[in-house]
């Protein structure tokens, strides 16, 4: 087995110290280093930032593209098509695409940020289709959250059809971007719908594509895209969660401009009281995404609220004070109950007056 070097140096250390412990004989901690060997370079880690980067390079080619007067006349040409024509041809090079990309998994399936790349490409003419779709079948009525409706649909067919996590995670952003626009439009663009803002909204939004990502479990199909479901939902959530921190249940930045500190305090505490929820959660189940969603927006939360409230009127000194303690309490309280749990089992085992091991 091959592992990156942060990998292979814990398996070393956690070799070396049952062999200390003599937890294990020395022949069977030889064999176990022998079972694994530390790669001299993560060539896994290159091949995705390389590709990052091609697409990165393939945004900028196409910028390119726009300054060069012989391809603006080309591409005069294909925007003076009917919008339907467009989008004909962008769907059927998006399908291209996929096929390729499709056939690429099935053949060299370990090439797995080179596939997600080529599925990349297809994504974003699958949105210009859509895009020139809405164009062509426009009456009017402004009702577009119809078009992120269908991107949906589309990206999550292919997501399922592919298996590629990379369509899925647009699927679930057109999601996000479909409620936004359809609670706008049958709010009249209004600031509330059934009396709550847009924060307000996506706070439900999120809460509920979280616990629906649990579900995914359950359903073979559907089980190797719980975790980018989990991600962003919990990503929907904590952001709705710190806006709604900032601004309350206010639609009108009027209203909000002249309402105290104190009127939106307990909109902090429910961001604070989900950060620390979602840290418990992860501690206790070790889920580092949760942890690592807890432990970031609550140091968001801390520093909004210090701008807030105490850039002002308090010492920066004092304030970073209070907050080293407050931390250095729940460290000190995490490690008084990681003794109690782990250290006690180092014990030896108490003996009675008459020599045999007390009984509890």
């Amino acid at each position: 087995m091959l592992f990156n070097k942060s990998q292979g140096n814990f398996l070393h250390g956690v070799i070396r110290q049952w062999e200390n412990d003599e937890v294990i004989p020395q022949e069977t901690a030889a064999l176990l280093r022998q079972s694994f060997s530390i790669r001299p370079f993560d060539w896994k880690k290159l091949a995705k930032y390389s590709f990052w980067v091609t697409l990165i390079c393939f945004v900028i080619a196409i910028g390119s593209i726009l300054a060069d007067e012989a391809l603006l006349r080309l591409l005069a040409l294909f925007f003076d098509m009917p919008a339907i024509m467009r989008c004909l041809g962008l769907a059927f090079l998006a399908a291209l695409v996929f096929y390729f990309g499709f056939s690429r998994c099935r053949k060299k399936p370990e090439r797995v940020f080179s596939n997600e790349a080529i599925f990349f490409i297809g994504v974003l003419l699958c949105a210009g289709s859509i895009a020139f779709l809405g164009q062509a079948i426009d009456t009017g009525s402004g009702h577009f959250s119809l078009l992120f409706l269908l991107a949906t649909i589309v990206y999550g067919a292919l997501g399922l059809a592919l298996s590629s996590k990379l369509i899925w995670v647009f699927s679930i952003l057109s999601l996000g971007l479909w409620f936004g626009t359809e609670t706008g439009y049958v709010s009249g663009w209004g600031a509330y719908y059934l009396g709550m803002n847009y924060p307000m909204r996506f706070v439900l939004f999120g809460g509920v594509l979280t616990a629906m990502s649990f579900g995914f479990l359950r359903v073979p199909r559907l089980a190797e895209f719980k975790h980018s479901t989990y991600a962003l939902g919990l990503l929907y959530l904590f952001i709705a969660l710190w806006i709604l921190s900032i601004f309350g249940n206010y639609g009108d930045l009027g209203n909000w401009y002249y309402a105290r500190q104190i009127e939106l305090m307990h909109w902090g505490i429910l961001f604070a009281l989900a950060a620390i929820a979602a840290i418990w959660y992860g501690l206790k189940q070790d889920d580092y995404t949760s942890r690592a969603f807890g432990v970031t927006f609550l140091f968001i939360n801390l520093y909004t609220k210090y701008f807030e409230f105490f850039w002002d009127g308090t010492h920066k000194a004092v304030f970073f004070l209070i907050l080293a303690a407050s931390f250095w309490l729940l460290g000190h309280h995490a490690e008084k109950i990681w003794n109690l749990e782990f250290l006690k089992q180092d014990e030896p085992p108490q003996k009675t007056d008459s020599g045999t091991d007390a009984q509890s």
